[in-house]
């Protein structure tokens, strides 16, 4: 049977369809927002990612003209809030908050339920900071990393982490194991909790994001041994980076993003991506994230598309040469 060449082509119809649900998204878009906006956390309360969205959705509420109201939906380390959101209307009144685990979960788990490229849409990278190792200094004296490298070999020990699959972990692992070659035990608790169980006693090394580690290195309940930026964080600039302490070049952040459903209105994501970047460059808010150890990082959609894609692909790699796994 011949092409009827006045038949559209699959590749015309489609073409024709996109258009159509572009025309029929411009009356949605240009009322949104009429109504509060939900930000599901991957994480429990208290958790980096939760104290930094509370933070900026105080910012966004008057600039959005709603509330807007973040709710915690932790579990399968942050893959149950993916999913929910994956699944959610794509309309701009859902969305995601997430980590750098966001970018390494597809790599851990044998079925995330996501691709992190192609299932949600990235709007708006928020702000990253540096992980922090630190030591319960009555359990382990060591007072720079050189020497908790010397103590691992003589002795290993156990360290806490803020999760499995975790920047925490997995940079952890690259610079004891793979540079180091030390020998640690990796114990997972959750991202304060590392602190906690550092503060108590539970293990004597713990490497965790600097914001819940913060208030405890400043009170001396902990001590901080080394950052895992490439400089200097100006919350503990007394505190040295890994790099300088021997291992140049080493690098590991966690970073703080929103993601909404993949087919969200492109007016849409646009307005979400100008708000937040306007609330991040604020004096108060930066102030305010400052005094808790986040830098602000806002990017443009695209170059955030671009960013996540050499992160996906950067943990892939650690995660393979780790052979961590969780399932």
């Amino acid at each position: 049977m011949r092409n009827d060449p006045t038949r559209p082509t699959v590749r015309t119809r489609r073409l024709l369809l996109a258009i159509l649900g572009a025309l029929i998204a411009l009356p949605a878009a240009a009322q949104w927002p009429d109504r509060p906006i939900r930000i599901l956390v991957a994480f429990p309360p208290g958790a980096s990612t939760d104290v930094l969205v509370r933070a900026l959705g105080q910012a966004l509420t008057p600039a959005l003209g709603q509330p807007v109201v973040v709710e915690n939906r932790p579990g399968a380390g942050g893959n149950i809030a993916t999913v929910a959101v994956r699944r959610a209307t794509p309309d701009g009144y859902t969305l995601l908050a997430h980590s750098v685990a966001y970018a390494v979960n597809p790599s851990l788990y044998r079925n995330a339920g996501y691709d992190a490229e192609q299932d949600l849409a990235p709007v708006a990278m928020l702000a990253n900071t540096p992980n922090v190792i630190t030591v319960n200094p009555a359990l382990m004296p060591a007072e720079n990393l050189a020497a908790l490298l010397d103590a691992g070999r003589r002795q290993p020990f156990n360290y806490a982490s803020s999760g499995t699959g975790t920047t925490t972990h997995l940079g952890m692992e690259l610079l004891l194991r793979g540079l180091a070659h030390v020998d640690a035990q990796h114990v997972p608790f959750g991202p304060a909790q590392a602190v906690t169980a550092v503060v108590a006693g539970q293990a004597p090394v713990a490497s965790t994001s600097l914001p819940p580690a913060l208030p405890m290195i400043r009170d001396g309940r902990i001590r901080a041994l080394a950052i895992t930026s490439a400089t200097r964080d100006p919350a503990l600039p007394d505190v040295p980076t890994v790099a300088e302490q021997g291992f140049p070049g080493f690098e590991a952040l966690t970073w703080f993003a929103l993601f909404t459903p993949r087919d969200i209105p492109a007016p849409v994501a646009e307005r979400l991506n100008a708000a937040i970047n306007a609330a991040l460059a604020t004096p108060a808010l930066r102030e305010r994230l400052d005094g808790m150890g986040f830098a602000p990082a806002p990017m443009t959609r695209a170059d955030f598309a671009t960013y996540l894609r050499a992160e996906v692909q950067k943990w892939a790699e650690v995660v393979r040469t780790s052979g961590s796994t969780v399932d």
